[in-house]
């Protein structure tokens, strides 16, 4: 399991195990990384895992979070990376992590409907809630090889198998509907933060969607989510923070 090693000018002082889907680091104690320091924000920064990959976000701290002595927002984490908060110094312990140089190269800014009636896509709807999909690469690893089919179009394969061709997302619903965004990267972040945020995982047997903020769960196919990943299929309906988005293979 991936664990961060906290130290304070080169003494360690405790080591803490990265056992729930969202840890946030901060100075007030409900937090679960509590620091008591003054350089560090009540709310400093959350570390999301999935399966075995975690990843970073500064909650907007007054002092910033680093990574390898580089000021980030946010981070896909790997083995030996040092984050650092203040004078603290969080060493991140996964040797499963991917080793890919993490790079967030895209956004997506959609827009929630505010009634059921739909709008033109080009018409700029006002107070409407916006929502992120936020693109984080992980290397994935190449699928099993397998016996070429005669057929001229084979059938897409299901969740439980290394998909062979890229997926994409697909915006049904709100100013956006008809947009696309390729899944390109191993992690995909989805939602609005604070108020619904799911995950999608890209892995070798498949495409997976995990719940990571928010009271509410999504919905696939109107049915609600769980705590666990849940592997998507071909042309799935995924319901999040009021958008409706299609999954579906390339």
């Amino acid at each position: 399991m991936a664990k961060l090693i906290l130290s304070l000018e080169g003494q360690v002082i405790r080591e803490i195990e990265l056992n729930k889907e969202r840890m946030t680091i901060g100075r007030k104690p409900h937090n679960d990384i509590p620091i008591e320091n003054l350089a560090v924000s009540g709310e400093h920064a959350a570390i999301t895992t999935i399966l075995n990959d975690s990843f970073l976000e500064d909650l907007d701290s007054t002092n910033g979070t680093l990574v390898n002595g580089v000021t980030v927002k946010k981070h896909v984490l790997q083995h030996n990376d040092v984050i650092e908060i203040g004078k603290f110094r969080l060493e991140y312990s996964n040797p499963q992590a991917s080793q890919e140089t993490p790079d967030f190269e895209r956004t997506m800014i959609l827009r929630s409907p505010l009634a059921a009636q739909p709008k033109p896509a080009a018409e700029e709807p006002q107070n409407f809630a916006r929502t992120r999909i936020d693109s984080q690469p992980i290397e994935m690893e190449a699928p099993p090889s397998a016996p070429v089919p005669q057929a001229p179009k084979p059938p897409v394969p299901p969740a439980s198998e290394a998909p062979a061709k890229p997926a994409l997302i697909q915006v049904l619903t709100g100013a956006n509907a008809g947009k696309e965004l390729e899944l390109t990267k191993s992690l995909t972040s989805l939602g609005k933060p604070g108020v619904q945020v799911a995950v999608i995982a890209k892995r070798p047997h498949g495409y997976f969607i995990t719940h990571v903020q928010g009271a509410s769960f999504p919905l696939v196919n109107g049915q609600t989510l769980d705590t666990q990943p849940h592997p998507l299929k071909d042309h799935d309906i995924i319901e999040l923070a009021g958008i409706k988005m299609e999954f579906f293979y390339k």
